[in-house]
């Protein structure tokens, strides 16, 4: 048997001698790639028809070119396992050759078709078809970026073997192949290498390489015809791209330049924005400076305020018990007096009963003294006739006895007048002094009312003052608030505390820790579950019970 050159040359590269095992297997795959593609055009011109999926050189130029892609194909891993399929690099070709969108979507369509590498040979059997099958790896050769994803670094697509493998593709454009996809059975297929459809009888060859040398020279013409068309497009497409790639280079030099400057001018602003910023910062830190200074300022003014109120309150104080004091005595001598007064009063009605009864006791003894006094002028003129008419001694004695007598009775009422009269001054002295204490009384309830006014005025003041003092309070109370809210509060990290401040339960899990935001202490859910809006918050912030209850008695104060 006869041994072309070329696996001779195959079978002196598969030697020992050759140390590095991948640029072998590079070497050995290009020259199986170079046979096939040779086999298979000179066996297609010399058939003089077209190409079905059943002719075997195409079969095998397949299995090869199936071989070359696998070459350093990354193995990735599934859930079912590891999986080394050709489809994702050739899925990639749609991407950069829009126009071969229609064979990606046609292949994705087969029924028959489950796997990626029953769907990769449906692919290079439809590019080979439309004689596109150089094209399309050309593009995807060109993306080596976009290849390392796929493949190893040793790789024969990413290697130049992959380009010398790509320019001998193009020869495969003067054959015509009409190829079944949809009926065969891509994915159970094996791709083995048949090398005895490369090994020739060298008496069959001769007898036909004289026949057979006329023809092989039209089809290297053809050949040579078809590669320079291809060359010339190449060369075409390549200034063309030259032309947009100085097109865009220079719009990319002016985007730089205009990118350039608008990065300087936004440095510049930068910088502006940076002193600026720097200014804002130190004039907010004045202001802070100057608005704390006035908070402990105006503080210390309201506690000089307060405690001048506080002094003011208790002399006011003092002031209210010692009129308290007064009033009270004075209202105990009022009692006093208005018990003497209702006693005169009934002294006075007594004098002025016994009064009439004297009165009466004076006329009554007047009457009497008058008839005495008539009874006396009766008696003298009776003495008197009785002297002119000389009667009798015993008679005159008697009348004597009578006269005395009635001197005597007269005597005695007169004392009794006298005695009269003087008690009827003490009356009216009484009754001038009891005038005098009534006058004096009036004087008192003046007085009385006038302390009372007084009094209230001053209960009046006194309520204004404490008003004031509370209102004072609760500004002190929000300066302190406030003062406390620019120096921080007192926060309670959250490793210093085990166990809840109010109800003294052990944090857990299910029991967590939260900060009340007045106070700055740890508290479990339970005990502060409440929400206010505190001056220092711009929304209602978490507060524990105590200071909840204090704030909303503060509010209800203030308002």
């Amino acid at each position: 048997m006869y041994v072309p050159q070329e696996v001779f040359v195959l079978m002196h590269l598969c030697c020992p001698a050759v140390k590095d095992p991948i640029v072998v297997e590079r070497s050995n795959l290009l020259s199986m790639m170079k046979l096939s593609i040779k086999v298979l055009i000179q066996s297609s011109l010399s058939l003089g028809r077209t190409l079905d999926s059943e002719y075997p050189p195409l079969q095998q130029f397949f299995v090869v070119l199936e071989h070359c892609l696998k070459h350093g194909l990354k193995v990735k891993k599934t859930f079912i396992g590891q999986n080394k399929s050709i489809w994702a690099p050739l899925e990639l070709i749609e991407k950069l050759c829009p126009e071969s969108a229609d064979i990606s979507t046609s292949v994705r369509d087969m029924p028959g078709i489950k796997t990626g590498l029953g769907r990769a040979r449906a692919w290079l059997h439809l590019a080979l078809m439309q004689k596109k099958i150089a094209d399309y790896m050309k593009e995807l050769i060109n993306r080596r970026d976009l290849l390392g994803e796929f493949y190893e670094p040793g790789a024969l697509i990413m290697e130049e073997e992959g380009a010398v493998v790509v320019g001998m593709l193009v020869g495969l454009n003067v054959i015509d192949a009409n190829l079944c996809v949809k009926g065969e059975d891509l994915d159970s297929q094996v791709g083995v290498i048949d090398f005895s459809m490369y090994l020739k009888d060298p008496q069959a060859t001769e007898t036909t390489q004289d026949d057979s040398k006329m023809t092989a020279i039209l089809d290297q013409k053809h050949y040579i015809e078809e590669l320079n068309r291809h060359l010339s497009c190449t060369v075409t497409d390549l200034q063309a791209k030259m032309d947009s790639l100085e097109k865009t280079n220079s719009k990319l030099i002016e985007e730089l330049t205009a990118a350039t400057d608008r990065i300087n001018a936004l440095r510049e602003e930068q910088e502006q924005l940076k002193q600026e910023n720097a200014n804002i910062l130190q004039t907010s830190q004045r202001k802070e400076e100057v608005t704390l200074q006035d908070s402990q300022l105006e503080l210390e003014t309201y506690r000089q305020t307060r405690q001048g109120l506080d002094e003011m309150y208790s002399v006011v104080w003092k002031q209210y018990k010692e009129e308290k004091r007064i009033r009270q005595e004075l209202q105990k001598e009022l009692e006093l007096q208005i018990g003497l007064k209702q006693e005169m009063e009934v002294a006075m009605k007594l004098l002025e009963k016994d009064t009439h009864e004297k009165q009466d006791t004076l006329v009554a003894l007047r009457q009497q003294l008058d008839q005495v006094k008539n009874l006396n002028l009766q008696m003298f003129n009776k003495a008197q006739e009785s002297d002119r008419c000389c009667c009798c001694s015993l008679f005159r004695a008697g009348l004597e006895s009578e006269l005395s007598a009635e001197k005597e009775q007269r005597q005695n009422l007169q004392r009794e007048l006298h005695r009269e009269q003087d008690n009827s001054a003490e009356l009216r002295t009484q009754l001038q002094q009891l005038q005098g204490l009534q006058t004096e009384l009036l004087d008192l309830r003046q007085e009385k009312k006038e302390l009372q006014q007084l009094c209230e005025e001053q209960e009046k003041a006194l309520q204004e003052m404490g008003l004031h003092l509370s209102q004072s309070k609760l500004k002190m109370e929000d300066f302190k608030e406030v003062n406390k809210a620019l120096k921080g509060h007192a926060w309670l990290k959250d490793d210093e505390a085990t166990q809840c401040k109010q109800c003294q339960k052990e944090f857990s899990i299910s029991r967590r820790k939260h900060h009340c935001r007045n106070c700055g202490d740890i508290y479990c859910n339970n005990c502060s579950s409440n929400e206010l809006a505190l001056p220092s918050y711009p929304r209602p912030v978490r507060v524990c019970d105590v200071c909840h209850s204090l704030l909303l008695q503060r509010s209800s104060i203030r308002s």
